[in-house]
């Protein structure tokens, strides 16, 4: 190799996508002392645009300040690339005298990479590597960023479980997923016992009923005295539909440049306030969006999530030596391992919350399920059971 490498950061930041970025840019460095690695500000977009800077000139402890830091440090884009947009991308990399291409995000860049791969004929390695809190991706066990988002969702709920033994009543957290509820169902991961909060879940994979979940909630509270319900932002009705597209009059919905409805508002949140308040009249309710907050936040940086984070940037390097491809985590039972797949394996795909991790009759998480959100997300607080 010529040794040049762009690196470039797409999609939600999390707290540990800038880990993925040092690993590549060490790992470049020691296996090719004279590459040249440059990062592109915001994305694709700096790529097309010529906005770059220097990465491999840092130093270390520079960098590995960097990585350490929650958010996307180059910027990060929503922009979908038509065939203009990436024929001036392929002209950008080109003229850099790139020879490989890692762009860091979910599926939606790993479909980027392959468009600028079969443009580029193969000249250019174009390698994609996993991020997203949402958990999301085919061929992976877990990806980057969820862990570390999983831990601040767990901890909630066994906070708010404690002060609904304290003070009962509903609560609703809403949290970010669009198709796959992953990140909702990690709240079961440090519960106190069976009988703890959450209570309910409420997730894109399975259809959401109004009189469900009032006869959810109803028999909740008939059994525990309270009710902690952990609900995904993207829940759909029978329809197919998300919630919001139901709530929100369609001149006022807001999509993003791939075409997704705006969920990180406060409507879904409003309308489940109003169901309990019409349908449950003087009960005790709540309702929080937990919204951006658990993907970047600098609490709950997981040093696994950290470190896989890391060891992914630095695999993408490797592999580029081969050609294009995207970066997988998967578990061979015992631990993670880092494979390469294609990249129209990953592009544009969905990997959804298997059936098997939710109760069949009920909406509540399987003990399949459980084992696996707490392999992921070990318990780290030893609470004492409430006398109330």
């Amino acid at each position: 190799m010529a040794e040049t490498f762009v690196i470039a950061q797409g999609g939600g930041p999390t707290a540990v996508i800038n880990q993925t970025v040092v690993g590549a840019v060490l790992e470049a460095r020691k296996l090719y002392p004279n590459a040249r690695v440059l990062g592109a500000l915001h994305g694709i977009r700096g790529v097309r645009d010529g906005h770059l800077i220097p990465l491999s000139e840092l130093t270390e402890e520079e960098l590995r300040a960097i990585a350490a830091t929650p958010s996307a440090s180059l910027g990060s884009t929503r922009d979908k690339p038509d065939e203009a947009y990436c024929a001036a991308v392929l002209k950008s990399l080109q003229n850099i005298g790139a020879d490989a291409f890692i762009y860091v995000g979910g599926n939606d860049t790993a479909g980027t990479q392959g468009i600028l791969s079969a443009a580029s004929g193969g000249r250019i390695a174009c390698i994609h590597a996993p991020k997203t809190i949402d958990n999301d991706l085919v061929e992976n066990d877990h990806t980057p960023g969820f862990i570390s988002a999983a831990e601040f969702v767990a901890g909630a709920f066994l906070s708010v479980d404690l002060d609904f033994h304290a003070l009962p009543g509903i609560y609703v957290g809403i949290v970010m997923g669009r198709h796959a509820g992953f990140l909702t169902a990690s709240s079961v991961a440090w519960r106190m016992d069976p009988e703890s909060a959450p209570h309910l879940f409420y997730v894109p994979e399975r259809a959401f009923s109004r009189a469900r979940f009032i006869d959810d909630v109803k028999a909740c509270l008939a059994r525990h005295g309270r009710c902690v319900i952990a609900m995904s932002e993207g829940v759909s009705g029978e329809d197919g539909r998300s919630l919001v597209e139901t709530i929100v009059p369609p001149d006022r919905l807001e999509r993003d440049q791939h075409g997704n409805v705006k969920l990180s508002g406060t409507d879904l949140g409003r309308a489940i306030e109003q169901m309990l308040a019409e349908d449950l009249p003087g009960k005790r309710a709540r309702v929080d969006t937990f919204g951006y907050l658990p993907r970047g936040s600098i609490m709950t940086v997981n040093p696994v999530d950290a470190r896989e984070a890391f060891d992914a940037g630095a695999f993408a390097v490797r592999v580029a030596e081969q050609g294009s491809a995207s970066v997988a985590l998967q578990w061979d039972g015992e631990k993670t391992v880092f494979r390469a797949v294609p990249l129209e394996a990953v592009a544009g795909k969905t990997r959804h919350m298997p059936e098997s991790f939710l109760e069949p009759d009920q909406n509540r998480i399987s003990a399949e399920g459980i084992r696996y959100f707490e392999r992921l997300v070990p318990r780290r607080f030893t609470v004492a059971k409430p006398f109330v």
